[in-house]
């Protein structure tokens, strides 16, 4: 049985309904990171569903040097603080490296290791002494099997709250797919499993100096996630994806989400018996 992880009165796991964990790629702005949190828990309560805020203040993994990356770490957490204290919405974020976790974890309700970061020993066993929950992204180049080690490290630092997320594999150049299979072989850990669709549908590098994507394809990944009983969802939003500064190209518009929504948990609900 999956154990439930609580972030505030957010529950992932057991046989609890899904919870979304959204929001812009990178901020890129005051104000448009509050009107997309704004818009989002409006959503998300209408809909009885658990929000998650997701975004990043660093991106540091970034296709060309000259990439936006954000607004820093001090002035990204300061934001997020005003929507987790505006909204009364968790807030998650990347760490990068072991000096960020201590200050992040004085704001973040959920420290997330990236893809690319995700067996970094000492960073995952940093995370985890922070008593914080800890989300991992699997790394792109991992099968899921060996998620376990990264869930044994965690649990190392005496931490048991632990998300595991999937954003598809490598194949071949500038590609990913997503195994379905993946989804139910993490659960198995006993950690909640979130479904990462708007990463799975990347093309990473795709546009020469930027990775693309399709995002096209994100509804029916994710409808298909969802029908092996995962716990979660992340997808990244934004007003306009394609004048977004940071993966734009896999991005969903605002205006799709409460159709899709209510379609993933349409079948949440069928799949979970409830």
């Amino acid at each position: 049985m999956v154990r439930e992880v609580s972030v505030g009165n957010v529950i992932f796991g057991g046989n609890r309904p899904l919870v979304l964990i959204a929001g812009p790629c990178a901020i890129e702005n005051e104000d448009l990171t509050l009107r997309i949190a704004a818009y989002l828990k409006e959503l998300t309560s209408s809909l009885g569903i658990g929000l998650v805020f997701k975004a990043s203040y660093d991106k540091a993994n970034r296709t060309s040097v000259d990439a936006f990356r954000g607004p820093g770490m001090e002035e990204g957490l300061r934001i997020l603080g005003r929507v987790k204290r505006e909204f009364e919405l968790p807030v998650i974020s990347d760490v990068h490296d072991i000096s960020q976790v201590a200050p992040a974890a004085k704001v973040l309700d959920i420290i997330q290791i990236p893809a690319f970061l995700s067996r970094q020993t000492d960073l995952l066993v940093a995370a985890a002494r922070t008593g914080k929950v800890v989300n991992v992204k699997k790394g792109q180049f991992l099968a899921p099997w060996d998620m376990k080690n990264a869930v044994g490290k965690i649990e190392a630092g005496g931490n048991r709250n632990i998300l595991l997320t999937e954003r598809g594999a490598s194949f071949g150049y500038n590609n990913l797919v997503t195994d379905m299979r993946s989804l139910v072989i993490m659960r198995e850990t006993g950690c909640p499993v979130i479904f990462d669709a708007t990463h799975s549908v990347q093309l990473p590098g795709g546009a020469g100096t930027a990775s693309g994507g399709q995002r096209q394809y994100v509804g029916a990944l994710s409808r298909a996630a969802v029908a092996t009983g995962i716990d979660g969802l992340f997808w990244e939003v934004h007003e306009n994806p394609d004048q977004a500064l940071c993966d734009g190209p896999n991005s969903l518009p605002l205006g799709d989400l409460p159709s899709m929504l209510r379609q993933m948990l349409a079948i949440d609900a069928i799949v979970k018996g409830r």
